[in-house]
């Protein structure tokens, strides 16, 4: 286990560029094994649920070459199909959620997949049904062992099909659409997610050879090809990060520059902030956050308490809730924050309240903020990150607080977040890896 000590009120100042972008990285990296072509990808993430899954596709017998920092080369030509029924195929797979979107390109190119059930963020339950229908639609037939928690599906007879996602699934969506791109006939996939990472995936499978039609819309029309080719592919930057980095600049009352956001990817992010009283410049594609002694909240046209709440796409990603639940802390006002799309996810307030916060936990769903508008600081105190989002709010928190704070298990941080130590300690920072 490794923890950050951080000595906290210290005001950073400079320039931060934002890594690639977790979530699509995980879409991408699975896409490799559906060619036996060389496959190209820049701005790939250092983080440990992107490495791990390199590494497992490594095992899978995909071959890898680094080019250059961020950048590698895959080959899927040699892929060793007898891995995925390992011991050691089940262990690793099982500690990484984002293997289970191995199984679209399974079964377009081999037919068949098989995967263990996968771990990830304790936030509630996250059911893989979207996932299964899907295939079984493509007419897939699927078996599940429950004593070994290993799914096993065979695809031999799949087809073209209409499907309509019972959940506005981002990995759901990956996966069928993954499966279809190879799988014979017309496949019309309806309530589809359409966030940036998705539009990414399918902008390369078309770069591919594949006959993607609709994207960025919440119907998508493949039309199925017999096999694809090899691309070159550069991932956007981590919306998730740059949502960070804002909230990071408000409570520490930092002057921060955010490099090469791709703003217009953004969608309502810099406006949901901006609810908040936060100001910001876009010069370009830089985000500058000035040092701002207090933000003001804002309230509804009648004056009732603004409600932040997360949606599928184009609404409110629910990986910044946390981001902006604890950046409201320290704002002038109130504010509702709901967590619609999973359970769990507010539980760390607990920590934030133990710092000072006025925070009411309403229910698994739901917590009132009430701002304390700088009349005091938060105090540093020991705690336990129980997510990845949840994990850098409570660094966000511990940067702004009195004293000295202690996070352990940042084991969890690490999975979404590069080196954000030694990036946050370049602009003025006090962490330590401990």
């Amino acid at each position: 286990m490794a923890s950050f000590k951080i000595n906290g009120g210290r005001k950073l100042k400079g320039e931060l560029v934002p890594q690639g972008a977790k979530n699509e990285a995980l879409q991408i990296l699975c896409a490799v094994l559906l060619t036996k072509e060389p496959v190209i990808i820049h701005n790939i993430p250092n983080i440990r649920d992107v490495n791990k899954l390199m590494e497992l596709l490594e095992d899978m017998g995909v071959k890898r070459s680094k080019l250059a920092e961020g950048t590698y080369r895959f080959k899927a030509d040699e892929v060793n199909y007898e891995y995925f029924e390992s011991a050691e195929y089940k262990a690793k797979a099982s500690e990484l959620r984002g293997s289970v979107m191995l199984l679209g390109p399974m079964l377009g190119r081999f037919g068949r997949g098989t995967a263990p059930k996968p771990g990830g963020d304790k936030i509630g339950r996250r059911p893989l049904d979207t996932h299964f229908v899907g295939f079984q639609k493509l007419g897939a037939e699927f078996s599940y062992d429950a004593e070994d928690s290993f799914y096993q599906i065979n695809g031999a007879n799949m087809k073209g099909s209409y499907i309509w996602m019972e959940e506005i699934s981002v990995t759901g969506t990956a996966n069928v659409l993954m499966a279809a791109v190879l799988t014979k006939g017309q496949t019309t996939i309806y309530n589809v997610a359409c966030e940036p990472y998705l539009q990414q995936l399918c902008k390369m499978l078309n770069a591919m050879g594949a006959k993607i039609q609709g994207v960025g819309s919440n119907l998508l029309t493949i039309d199925g090809v017999e096999e694809l080719g090899g691309c070159e592919h550069t991932m956007l930057p981590d919306m998730i990060e740059i949502g960070s980095f804002i909230g990071l600049a408000a409570m520490t009352q930092s002057e921060i520059t955010i490099k090469n956001c791709h703003i217009k990817e953004l969608g309502i992010i810099p406006d949901t902030f901006k609810k908040l009283g936060i100001e910001m410049e876009f010069r370009g594609d830089d985000i500058f956050i000035p040092e701002q002694t207090n933000y003001k909240i804002n309230t509804l046209i009648d004056g009732s308490i603004l409600t932040i709440y997360d949606a599928p796409w184009p609404g409110f990603t629910p990986d910044l809730i946390s981001i902006v639940l604890v950046t409201a802390i320290q704002a002038k006002g109130t504010v509702l924050i709901h967590q619609k799309m999973f359970e769990s996810r507010l539980f760390f307030t607990d920590k934030l309240i133990d710092m000072g916060a006025q925070i009411i936990l309403c229910d698994p769903h739901r917590a009132t903020v009430i701002g304390i508008n700088r009349e005091y600081n938060l105090r540093g105190i020991r705690m336990s990150s129980p997510d990845i989002r949840a994990g850098v709010a409570l660094l966000i928190a511990a940067l702004s607080a009195n004293g000295t704070s202690i996070i352990d298990h940042i084991e969890q941080i690490d999975r979404g977040y590069q080196n954000i130590d030694g990036r946050l300690n370049a602009i003025g920072a006090e962490i330590v890896r401990i």
